[in-house]
């Protein structure tokens, strides 16, 4: 009996491996990125970036945003002080008073029930007048014409929303070991191309850190109000909008489009503890249960013939090669790391679980759950 439950775990490891390891395939070989264009008519766009603590990263991408706008596109730069304690509303401030477009709005007292992020992009869509909404992360970076060719892509497709994941620059050891897991989970569970060509609202994704929507589509929708108290509102809206038939899409980023998403290893396992389980459907025992299996599947494996280990080893291998070429992520580097970052994962659901029984659960000074 024992042996026969072995050899059923042998094989659901390499079934899931073999999965996984296509889904990584699909998203290594396409979508590829944001294509190059410009979009065929002129767009009144708005700018949307919530800020909270952000003095350091406020003034690059507001530089980015004012350098960027080569096609004349951007109608208005607006950034919410979400009651920031550092001089976040200083350096903007100083950009409204040089650059009409950009414009600051101070935030108030968080309502109850409310995510600090989401009331700050339910705030800033209400002051925003433009035809297409583009929401941004403080911490992102764009390059020249991002701006541009995600508009064409919206004329090109007939986008509702589109979403990017961005590139992430990693500068310390303990963001190499932390910031690659967000990539080796979605990119080898979501077929990106998907997102689009189905209609299955299981099949959505969105990142917060870039999501440009249709104003209209947003205004009918009022996505943030909707799921004000979601700390992976992102999703949720992405899925809602493929439920009423809304054109999605989601690529992986481009150089145009990077981020230092964390600082070090404990911002970056704060970060991903504030919403880990919520890529498993909230479940904190799924999300343990995916990272044990895991961990065991070699051990299974080995009850079977030594070249359906060796078939095992080539599947787990590709799927971190295959994520990391998917990502702009060194390969190699995600390769030697491969224990540590496992073992950061598991770091992550511990500190996830611990803060979700203790009612800590927090993110730029708030408790979130």
């Amino acid at each position: 009996m024992i042996s026969f439950l072995l050899h059923i775990g042998a094989w659901a490891a390499l079934g899931l491996a073999g999965l996984r390891f296509l889904v990584s395939v699909t998203n290594a070989l396409g979508p590829r990125r944001l294509p190059p264009g410009v979009p065929g008519k002129s767009h009144n766009l708005s700018v949307l970036i919530p800020a909270r603590n952000e003095e350091s990263n406020i003034g690059p991408i507001l530089d980015d945003l004012l350098a960027g706008d080569t096609g004349g596109h951007v109608g208005e730069i607006l950034v919410y002080d979400d009651l920031s304690t550092d001089n976040t509303a200083g350096v903007v401030g100083e950009k409204a008073r040089n650059h009409s477009v950009v414009r600051l709005i101070r935030g108030g007292e968080l309502p109850p029930g409310w995510l600090g992020k989401n009331h700050a992009c339910h705030r800033l869509a209400a002051e925003a007048r433009g035809s297409f909404f583009l929401f941004l992360d403080a911490d992102l970076r764009l390059g020249p014409g991002a701006m541009e060719e995600a508009l064409a892509r919206m004329e090109e497709k007939r986008l509702d929303l589109l979403s990017m994941f961005p590139v992430q620059i990693m500068k310390t050891t303990g963001e190499k070991v932390t910031v690659p897991l967000m990539n080796w989970i979605l990119l080898s569970l979501l077929p990106l191309p998907l997102v689009l060509r189905s209609k299955r609202s299981s099949l959505a994704a969105a990142n917060g850190q870039f999501m440009l929507f249709d104003a209209d589509a947003y205004r009918a929708m009022e996505p943030h109000a909707r799921w004000r108290g979601n700390p992976v509102e992102d999703i949720a809206i992405a899925r809602e909008m493929k439920r009423r038939g809304r054109r999605v899409e989601t690529l992986p980023g481009t150089e145009k489009v990077r981020c230092r998403m964390y600082a070090g290893f404990r911002e970056a396992r704060e970060g991903f503890a504030k919403n880990l389980f919520e890529f498993f459907g909230g479940s904190a025992a799924l999300t343990l249960a995916f990272w044990l299996f895991l961990t065991l599947a070699p051990f299974l494996v080995l009850v079977l013939d030594p070249l359906w280990w060796a078939v095992y080893a080539v599947l787990v291998s590709g799927i971190r090669v295959l994520t990391s070429v998917a990502g702009k992520q060194p390969v190699w580097q995600n390769i030697l790391l491969w224990l540590p970052q496992h073992v950061a994962f598991l770091r992550i659901i511990a500190r996830a679980w611990h803060r979700k029984q203790t009612g800590t659960l927090a993110w730029k000074d708030r408790i979130i759950a």
